[in-house]
């Protein structure tokens, strides 16, 4: 046989009309798709996603399958559990960004392209710039979606004073600027009615604000207001009556059942509606807010969620809760944010669901039923105050921002 190294990919394609087998064309064609400089269409295993999840199954992939893709149109990797901190001065938010080609595997074709349009019936995504790439097996590692717009008066009140979010690369530096430029008065803290990710996270920048407030002589000036759409503090009642107790300490006032829907910059006010009001349409409240910090309503995004075949009836990635395999597709994988998993969308989460997906895949790859099981793992450390230390996130994606290992 000619040694394969010899031949470029279309010297494969011409093979056709020698009669060489079309397996052969494919091995040339799989053989030389992992280059960078090429652009393949069709590969073994691809993943939509360059985040936690996504970076790590194609590092453990790209050395375990032929020809691997990653599509992600961003530059840049986020490690968003730094962001609380970023948002309230603790950490400068360089440290939460790395170059995306330095989380990838070089082994792997990264596609820097968003996908838009998904085909599993046909085993094809097509992207924005009008590609279309084949699959044998999928991983949807899309993550979560801000929609920021969903509130009226968003997102143009962030060109606002006063107002942030540490759930955007765009606006948490604007938490930051308004934490400290805050000189007394009402600081309204949100918390969606929907999904979200890191449902902790809402009430750690609360409590951030306030020790950091507390410490430059602003606090006795200001009132602190948490409008929450859940009914406790946490999901965990052990927990939700800790963090009762200091919001009673530190005089935090909590709104149970309020969900944001509008902001009126021009005269600083937000608009909540009252959940567990037997009105139609519900009752509303307005407050004036001197600090507002806005946590969006959130969602899959929209290539997942507006695809009927591979979504739940609340618009998640339909996936098995213990294999991590789609319901109607065997060769597609969820994992993350994006997905219908009955456990909190953490860091933690995604860092124990890797192990299981790769099993479950390396499994069906070699024609065998998925048995590895996720237990619905997850984690939501909650920061109370500047001198309590704090958790980094799980060691897999610390040591990929060579944050130190635990």
């Amino acid at each position: 046989m000619f040694p394969l190294a010899n031949f470029s990919i279309e010297a494969a394609a011409n093979f056709r009309s020698l009669n060489v087998s079309s397996r052969f064309v494919r091995e040339c064609r799989q053989r030389f798709s992992t280059s960078r400089s090429l652009n393949a269409d069709s590969y073994d295993v691809v993943v939509v996603g360059g985040g936690a999840g996504g970076a790590s199954l194609s590092s453990v992939f790209a050395k375990k399958s032929k020809s691997v893709a990653v599509i992600e149109p961003n530059a840049e990797h986020y490690y968003q559990p730094l962001w609380t901190l970023v948002g309230a001065g603790i950490v400068n938010y360089n440290k939460s960004v790395r170059p995306m080609a330095a989380v990838l595997p070089k082994r792997a074709t990264w596609v820097k392209d968003k996908v838009v349009e998904f085909n599993p019936k046909n085993n094809t995504v097509t992207t924005e710039g009008g590609k279309q790439i084949k699959y044998e097996y999928l991983i949807v590692a899309v993550g979560i979606q801000m929609n920021y717009n969903q509130i009226k008066g968003f997102p143009e009140a962030f060109e606002t004073p006063g107002v942030g979010s540490n759930y955007s690369k765009l606006y948490v530096g604007k938490t930051t600027e308004a934490l400290r430029r805050f000189k007394g008065g009402n600081a309204i803290f949100t918390l969606p009615s929907t999904p979200i990710n890191c449902r902790g996270a809402p009430q750690k920048i609360m409590y951030l604000a306030d020790a950091y407030w507390t410490n430059t002589g602003v606090r006795s000036k200001s009132q602190l207001h948490f409008y929450t759409s859940q009914e406790t503090m946490f999901d965990v009642k052990k927990y939700a009556d800790v963090l009762t107790e200091i919001c009673t300490q530190r005089n935090l006032n909590v709104h149970f059942k309020r969900n944001m829907i509008e902001v009126k910059p021009d005269t600083q006010e937000a608009v909540f509606e009252i959940l567990d009001s037997p009105e139609t349409p519900k009752e509303t409240v307005t407050t004036h807010y001197d600090f507002l910090h806005v946590v969006p309503p959130m969602s899959a995004p929209d290539c997942v969620r507006h695809n009927k075949d591979l979504v739940d009836a609340a618009g998640w990635l339909d996936v098995d809760k213990d294999t991590l395999q789609h319901k109607k597709f065997a060769n597609i994988f969820g994992i993350g944010d994006c997905t219908n998993l009955p456990t909190s969308k953490t860091g933690s989460a995604v860092a124990c669901q890797i192990g299981i997906l790769q099993k479950n895949l390396m499994q069906v790859m070699a024609g065998v039923k998925p048995t590895s099981v996720y237990n619905g793992y997850t984690s939501c450390p909650i920061l109370t105050g500047h001198n309590n230390g704090y958790w980094q996130g799980p060691a897999i994606f610390r040591k990929i921002f060579r944050l130190g290992m635990a």
